[in-house]
This record gives structure tokens, sequence and C-alpha cells, in this order.
């Protein structure tokens, strides 16, 4: 499909929607926006909260690969663009221009070439196509077939070829295509089998890709493919039943380091020998999980970090050795990104604290010393005003071990005022996704400017804390998440600095489910919910959502297609609940979502209507799963922040 047909498409389908909510609410448009049932922004909560939403971050994309310098991600207006630093501290010069944010990049590495290869889609739609960008002349082409679906972009050693998953439109598969440098056009079919493939890493000496198979949560596997043959060979196959995390060869070509969960709660860093089949635990020492590893050009140092209790720890191995040691001196919060300098003596990284956006940062590995490159801006707020949560654990309703089950979550509370304080609810997607503190400019205008005390609770089927947990709200059991919010409540209600009678709830995907049923169940002990791009219908949730992603969704939540699974999700949906949600609700959507169709959104608003009761509603045609243009996500924080006035606080 060409992008006139599908901006088309798009038009036409936001036409259908607006006619399927009604005439019998106030609605008006600004740009892209369709606004429903909501008063106009007063312009002080617009002058208040401009400061916060003037904040940015960095991403790390890739060094350059003479070590000159490297290319991040960054807004410096409307969307995330690439950007070139050559120096800590140095500026950032911008080399992309496009009205859609870019996403993932990769340099060729190879030093004579300044290029390198990026993925963008268009309006939110995550038919995301594949570009190469000439860094001399800032040419660009397009070198996918601008309607499939690609990405997972990692070029070769010797740079002359690269590797990424394709969805062709409509298909439930992901294959694997190699495309070659010298050719300006699609590439070829590598692998063609049933299933999410995705390439992860290529030998040493480019003759086999190490590539993974995702089934579930729960349940993956990894490949090793050989580029001329097309032999595929499975790593450590097993009868049991492993989830595993990420992986990279080693520097000799002759195993892999990986993470899984194998005989495990949690995933540990192994190394997995591929002539004897040995598999070697490395990380018995850390009780967490082990989350992203980097392996530097010659092999000889891996990076990773561990997800402890949701913040990260930086460690060093030696490969040779087997050996670790935890890096000191880091902030606590996120550390995302690893990059190893093309000559490995140095790694640059990511750090995303509660206090300070995400930032660049490169450790030298041989004194430890830590310098920044990046600097992003937070509006000219001080960041020392900004409030760091506490970690807290709260009983729900069952036991484990013998012992009343402990829910973690992380308490943001006001540093002014005396309370009690109004609180707000922040609730995870995923299902399996994990809250870890990280700056987030809304959550300090809530507790700075609202003077609202926010929880973010790692329910049951949140991952970091043992597979066992993670299963904990699968299938039948997918409403004893929803459950520990009520215990949750239980909890505010037990805290004399917080006000029982004035709480909301929040969340985004899975969690705007949470949202919605949390809602329906616990409506005499909440004021108000905001849902974005919820699901509020399982079952026609897994018949519209994208193909592509429709067997993996099935085995999280259960098979629509079975009568009697059909009829359980069915009944425990938001639609069929919503004639017990009387409190106000705003429900956030995007058009071209491909994750959970606009039709969950229309479904909710008009059910909420029939009963009588109160909907706000806005609708962003040229986005999709969440808000990523700065005009739309300011708009959107401006509702969020007039919503909590009028129904939160008063």
């Amino acid at each position: 499909m060409n992008q006139i047909l599908r901006i088309t498409m798009v038009i036409a389908s936001t036409l259908s929607v607006a006619a399927s909510l009604g005439s019998d609410v106030d609605r008006r448009e600004i740009g892209s926006l369709v606004i429903e049932g909501m008063p106009e922004i007063p312009q002080r909560i617009v002058d208040r909260m401009f400061q916060y939403q003037s904040t940015r971050s960095a991403f790390i994309q890739d060094w350059e690969p003479a070590g000159n310098g490297m290319l991040i991600s960054t807004r410096f207006a409307e969307t995330s663009q690439f950007h070139f630093v050559e120096k800590p501290s140095g500026a950032r010069h911008q080399i992309t221009f496009f009205p859609e944010p870019v996403s993932e990049a990769a340099m060729r590495p190879d030093p004579s070439v300044r290029e390198f290869i990026f993925t963008m889609d268009v309006g939110g739609g995550e038919d995301y196509q594949i570009y190469r960008f000439d860094m001399k002349d800032g040419d660009y082409a397009m070198l996918t077939d601008g309607a499939s679906k690609n990405g997972s972009l990692i070029w070769s050693n010797r740079g002359d070829r690269f590797a990424y998953y394709h969805i062709e439109p409509g298909a439930p598969d992901w294959e694997i295509y190699l495309g070659d440098a010298g050719t300006p056009a699609m590439g070829r079919p590598l692998l063609r089998e049933k299933g999410s493939w995705e390439p992860v890493d290529w030998s040493p000496d480019d003759r086999q890709l190490l590539i993974s198979k995702y089934v579930s949560a729960s349940e993956s596997f990894y490949y090793t493919l050989d580029i001329e043959t097309g032999d595929l060979i499975r790593i450590h196959p097993v009868e049991e039943a492993i989830s595993y995390g990420d992986a990279v060869w080693s520097g000799d070509g002759q195993g892999v380091f990986l993470t899984s969960d194998e005989g495990d709660e949690f995933h540990r860093l192994r190394h997995y020998d591929l002539g004897s089949g040995r598999l070697t635990l490395l990380s018995a020492g850390i009780p967490w999980d082990v989350a992203d590893i980097e392996i530097s050009k010659s092999g000889d140092r891996l990076a990773f970090t561990t997800n402890e209790d949701g913040i990260s720890r930086l460690y060093l191995l030696d490969t040779g050795s087997q050996r670790y040691e935890q890096v000191e001196g880091i902030p606590h919060g996120r550390i995302y990104g690893l990059k190893f300098h093309p000559e490995g003596d140095r790694l640059a990284m990511v750090l995303n604290t509660p206090k300070t956006p995400g930032d660049i940062y490169v450790l030298s590995l041989s004194d430890a010393a830590l310098e920044r490159w990046t600097y992003s801006e937070v509006g000219g707020l001080n960041p020392e005003a900004f409030v760091e949560p506490a970690l807290i654990h709260y009983e729900t309703f069952d036991t484990a071990d013998g012992k009343p089950r402990m829910t973690p979550a992380f308490y943001y509370k006001p540093m002014e005022g005396e309370g009690p304080f109004p609180v707000l609810i922040d609730i995870h997607g995923g299902p399996e996704a994990q809250y870890a503190p990280s700056f987030s400019s809304s959550i300090q205008y809530y507790v700075k400017e609202l003077g609202v005390a926010l929880l973010a609770p790692n329910v049951r089927g949140s991952s970091g804390y043992g597979k066992s947990y993670l299963k904990l709200d699968d299938g039948y059991r997918r409403e004893d998440s929803v459950r520990d919010i009520g215990k949750l409540l239980d909890w505010i209600g037990q805290q004399p600095e917080l006000d029982a009678s004035r709480v909301a709830v929040i969340g985004g995907s899975y969690g705007g489910y949470m949202v919605l049923a949390s809602m329906a169940h616990f409506n005499d002990r909440l004021r108000c919910g905001i849902d974005i791009v919820g699901i509020s219908n399982f079952v026609t949730f897994l018949e519209n959502t994208s193909e592509y992603r429709r067997d993996l969704r099935r085995v999280e939540y259960g098979d629509e297609r079975d009568p009697q699974m059909r009829e359980f999700l069915a009944r425990i949906s938001p639609t069929s609940d919503a004639h017990r949600i009387s409190r106000p609700m705003f429900i956030v959507q995007g058009l071209n979502d491909p994750r959970v169709p606009a039709e969950e959104a229309e479904q909710i608003v008009s059910a909420i209507r029939k009963n009588g009761g109160t909907a706000w509603y806005l609708l962003a045609r040229d986005e999709g799963h969440g808000f990523q243009k700065k005009a739309n996500r300011d708009f959107y924080q401006h509702a969020v922040a007039l919503f909590l006035e009028e129904y939160l606080l008063k």
C-alpha cells in the first residue's frame, strides 16, 4: 500500500470514528485532534506546564565506526530526530528533519563510508520502513516497500550486509531478511517460518546469524542460522519451556552469552558452548534478572545490567576468566542503551533517574571514570526540587510460601503541604512490563504543582520479580491483578497522610484495561479514571489487533476462539461492566493504533455515555499506540491536568 492510499484510508476512518460517537456531546477539532465532552483548557494550565513540557532526553543509537563521535536521537522541535555529537558536552548537530519521529538506527561499520540505516513510520501506525542516510551529503532513500513492517537492524561486521525482520501486510509471521549495502532496494528473504523471528547478532566471521523466536513472556528460543546453507540449529534444545532474554556471540565465535530463566525464577547470565552444548551459569551470585548485555568488538569484555527491584546495576565481565564486578558510583535509576566504543576501551550508556532525564554517559574501562556526553534540558526547573519515589510493599489478598504475598510499588509523596494528599495510581501496561523509577515531567507536575501523591504498583504479572510472579495473572486469573489494586486502596486507607476519599487511576494499553476494570470493580472508592489506548473488550481486541500480534496476545490473555475462554473474556471485559462505572472517565486514543485499535476506545466511550456517565474523549488522527508528536502530547497533558483538577482535587 503506498503512502497516499494509506493517508486516504486514515481520513476515511477518522470520519467513521467521529460519526460513530454521535453528536450529542460537545465536539471540536484542533489540528489533528478530535476533542469530545471536554471544556476549554485554561491558559493558566498551559502556562504552568510549559516548563515541564520543555524537558527532553537523549538516546545513543550507535558509535561512529572510527570512534569519532556518536549518533543519538533527541527532540528539539516536534518529533524525535537523529543528531550527531562529536565529543563530551559537545553540541548536538541535527541531521534529520522529518515530520514523523524516527526510530532505531545503525551506523554502517565501515570507517570509509559515513552512512547509517534507520526506521520510520507514518502517523504512529508502526509500519516501519528502512531508510539509508548518507551523512556526507544528507541524501536518504527508502529501501523497503512502503507497506510492510520492518525492524531490528543489525549490520554484519564487515558492513556489507544487514539483517532485519520483515512482516508482510496482514501476515502473522515475522520473517528474517537480508539487505545488501550496495543495493538500494528491498532485501531478500533469509528465513520464512511460522512465528515471530528476529535477528539478534552476527557471528564474528559473518557466516551465521543468532536469531530469536518469541512465543510468550515465558517461552522463547534461540537458533543459529547459516547464511549460505540456511541451516537452522536450535541452541540448547531441552523440553522445559524457557524464557530467553538478551544474547550475543562470544568473541571467538564458538559460543553465545545469553540470559535465561532455565531452572530458575530469574533471567541469569549464562555461556553456551556451541560445540559441546555445555551451558555455564555465570551470574549465580545475583538474585535478580540480568537485563541487557553487550560485548566489546574484540570480545574480551562483556557489560551487563541487572534489574534489582526496579533499579539498574551495571557489571563488567572478563570473558576469559568469566569473572564480573559491579561498577560503583552509577546514579540510582535506569541504565540502558549499552554500546562499546569501537576500540573497546569505553562503554556508552543512557542514565535516567527520577530527577534527571535520560542522558548519555561514557564509562572509561581503565579508571571507571564516568563522563557525560549530553546535557538534556529540564525547562529551567530545579532538578533538586523533583521528588524521588520510595519503594513500598503492601499486603495483597493471597499468600506465597505460607506468608502474605507482598506487592511492590513506588510512592511519590509531595514535599510540600501537610496532607492528607489526594492520590493518583499509575498502572503500567504490558501486562508483563514493570514500572521502574525514571524521569517523568508529568509525574513531577502532578506531585509538585497539583499536590498529588502518586503510587506506581507492580501488580502480579509484572516482570522483574521472577517467572512465578509473572504468570500469576495468566488465563482465568486475569482479574487477580485487579484485586491487587483493591488491596492497594486498602493500604492507602491506612496511611494518615493520604486521602482515601480522593483517589484516581491512570494507565495505558493493558494499563488502560486495568483502569477500566478498577473503575468498574471499585467505583465507589475511586473519583475518576484516565484510560490511554486501553483494551475495553478482550474479544474484540484479539479479533482486531494486528495479525502479526494476535497469536502472541492469545498466549497471554487466552484464545477467544475457544468458547469457554471467549465467554470468560467477554464477562471480565470492561464493556460488560460499563454500567458499574458512574465516575468520570477520560479516554485517550490514537486513530492509527495497530495494537489496540481505536474501536476499543469508541465502544467504552459509547457504553459509558449510554449509561449516563461522563466521558471525555481525545482522539489523535496522526498518532498510534501513544502520542509521539509534541503538540499532541502537550494538549493531552493539559487535558489530564484539567481532568484531575475537576474530578480529583475539587
